[in-house]
């Protein structure tokens, strides 16, 4: 039986205090999908945790058990069973030139282009017969128009010359929309792309209004994302969250690398104030 890549794919808000348009994936062959999904579920069961896991729903009385899940998760990362990718836009960077269509469908056109490069597809392996991709979406704010002409987009990637090269496969029954509530691998990456989104806006600083405290669930998020933040630097030790992750000179590390972040600049931008004036590199 030929390979497969199933890519579990999440989104998050769209527009932030400092950063927007959060995408996150999660990829993981063929030959591990079915004990992965056994072993979160397990995992899940062995936590109480019934319900579906989301970011939103961390409290304190829900930290350990959250932290928990995800060490299980990234202990599956850390083992090349499963591989993250996140992106996301930063708001002193504007795109600029930008025609009303594609104002009009930035939401489908990031996502298209998330797809396209985060895992550097291009760079994996060349197997016999090919490998086929399966792309799960949770549920997308798009009607059925919209969703047919972006799925269309991603189908005709099987077409790029860059593609056929590796023989990389998409069919139009399998990119399809799913409910997370089904999907334990898309509920462990709604928690990590949460997290991101979490710090990076510097939610953790919020307060309820007139209050000088945090509240309890903010610092239980916190934490949280700390343990993340910590397993995620002992993949990539001093990684920087909000640029893009380095390819460290080879770029087939685009497919290689465990997890990895992109923040998309576009090549015809305006930058305005505030920006970090790091160096950032896009696929």
């Amino acid at each position: 039986m030929a390979l497969e890549y199933i890519i579990h794919c999440d989104e998050s808000e769209t527009k932030g205090r400092h950063f927007s348009n959060f995408y996150g994936a999660a990829i993981v062959t063929s030959e591990h999908i079915d004990s992965v999904r056994k072993a979160i579920a397990a995992k899940k069961l062995e936590l109480n945790l019934f319900g579906e896991c989301k970011w939103s729903k961390i409290t304190t009385t829900y930290r350990k058990k959250y932290i928990d899940l995800i060490d299980f998760f990234f202990d599956l990362i850390k083992d090349h069973k499963v591989k993250i990718r996140i992106m996301f836009t930063q708001n002193t960077r504007k795109a600029r030139n930008l025609t009303k269509e594609q104002i009009k469908n930035q939401y489908a056109i990031l996502y298209y282009l998330f797809i396209r490069h985060a895992f550097g597809l291009v760079h994996s392996p060349p197997l016999p017969g090919g490998v086929k991709v399966r792309v799960y979406l949770d549920d997308m704010p798009l009607s059925a128009a919209q969703f047919a002409m972006f799925r269309d987009h991603v189908v005709r990637l099987s077409k790029r010359s860059d593609f056929r090269a590796r023989g990389i496969k998409f069919a139009a029954e399998d990119v399809v929309q799913v409910v997370s509530h089904d999907h334990d691998i898309l509920q462990c990456l709604d928690v990590i792309l949460g997290a991101m989104n979490f710090r990076l806006n510097d939610k953790h600083k919020d307060k309820p209004l007139g209050a000088k405290r945090r509240s309890a669930r903010t610092v239980a998020k916190l934490k949280v994302y700390q343990h993340i933040s910590k397993r995620i630097r002992e993949i990539y030790p001093n990684f920087n969250i909000g640029i893009t992750t380095g390819h460290q000179g080879d770029r087939s590390n685009r497919w290689h690398h465990r997890y990895r972040h992109w923040n998309f600049i576009s090549n015809d931008r305006t930058v305005s104030s505030g920006g970090d004036g790091k160096k950032t590199e896009t696929p």
